[in-house]
């Protein structure tokens, strides 16, 4: 018999925490082992309840959300899933940093209209999902605010891979679960200004995916926005441009389409779909790189870059929140180098440099 799956309820709304732990009730597979009122709270109850899984609204008294998702990520590693809603911009910003701090998935309370039982189902699977995960202690929450200066050393200290030399005029960029955090620490690492566009698709579930780019534009050196059908791509040399929710992001003729198509690997915008068109568009000019992310969307699209003659690259499991994608690109053949998230975003900076090495004076 499997043991039960230990959970931590986090809720200030009596309300609320009662209708969660009452559906968590209804699966013989999960045990409510705790509750907690506020930030502080979930604190002391994880540290000595030692729950598999953290459910986290992100509003709470005394302490937020987010403030103890970044004590129990640094102090008491426990996947966390976040269970908050979406109706205003600052808890959607929370949200994001909690991700960025470790929180492993997000949830949006039920607001209920969604159909009988579909809001509880979805629940208890993320539920499982998340408290599958393995986390480690996360040194960013350790340091202390996401504002704070990162540790630069360690990225620069770790030998880098021998490079080729070739004039590149594009990077695409795919991410799942763990992506937020995996896509600011390569951000972060890229100098400023970057003489590549950028375009990158997160599957991150709606209605979160609202405002990430204004987030993310906020926290590191470079512009990021949302993707505009039939902007050029050129014009965005220099800039991040992400696909927006529930839109396939292409390039096509040297702009940016946004496109309804059918779904890819149940996914909408797909990465796939994304590193695909750069293939076809930008053939070996292409870089391509895949973060961390459950399942295998962007794994066949890393190896089309690659066929291509373009330079691609997939996460390594050790940095992985979730070795499924970059898994399954490295078993494709897809991945031209395989390196730890530290390394991704000198990489691409050592590479876009080479550009402008090759450029005719």
């Amino acid at each position: 018999m499997m043991p039960t799956i230990r959970v931590l309820v986090v809720e200030d709304s009596l309300t609320v925490r009662r209708r969660l732990c009452e559906v968590l009730a209804t699966d013989p597979a999960l045990e409510v082992v705790g509750e907690a009122a506020d930030g502080k709270q979930a604190i002391e109850r994880c540290h000595a309840l030692r729950p598999h899984v953290v459910t986290m609204d992100m509003m709470l008294p005394i302490m937020s959300g987010l403030g103890a998702t970044e004590h129990i990520m640094a102090h008491c590693p426990t996947p966390i899933l976040v269970v908050s809603s979406s109706t205003n911009r600052g808890e959607l910003f929370k949200t994001y940093e909690a991700l960025a701090a470790g929180a492993i998935d997000v949830l949006e309370k039920p607001r209920g209209t969604e159909p009988d039982g579909a809001w509880e189902r979805h629940f208890i699977a993320s539920v499982k999902l998340v408290s599958r995960i393995r986390v480690v202690t996360h040194l960013r929450a350790r340091l202390g605010a996401l504002g704070q200066p990162r540790i630069a050393s360690r990225a620069t200290a770790l030998p880098m891979p021998s490079l080729p030399l070739h004039n590149y005029e594009i990077v695409v960029i795919g991410a799942s679960t763990g992506g937020p955090a995996a896509i600011l620490e390569v951000l972060r690492a890229l100098p400023s200004p970057f003489p590549l566009p950028v375009l990158f698709v997160l599957h991150i579930g709606e209605p979160f995916g609202a405002a990430f780019a204004e987030w993310l534009d906020g926290q590191s050196g470079i512009r990021v926005s949302y993707a505009q059908d039939g902007d050029l791509v050129s014009a965005k040399a220099g800039r991040v441009t992400m696909a927006r929710p529930d839109s396939h992001l292409v390039v096509k003729n040297g702009r940016l389409r946004l496109t309804q198509d059918a779904v890819r690997h149940s996914c909408r915008p797909s990465v796939d779909v994304l590193f695909e068109s750069a293939a076809r568009e930008y053939g070996p000019s292409a870089i391509a790189c895949l973060l961390t992310g459950m399942g295998r969307d962007g794994a066949a699209g890393l190896l089309e870059v690659r066929r291509a003659g373009g330079f691609t690259i997939a996460q390594d499991e050790e940095t992985s929140v979730v070795y499924g994608m970059p898994r399954e690109a490295v078993i494709l053949g897809g991945a031209e180098q395989v390196l730890p998230l530290l390394q991704i975003g000198p990489a691409l900076s050592a590479l876009a440099t080479q550009r402008n090495e090759l450029l005719p004076r």
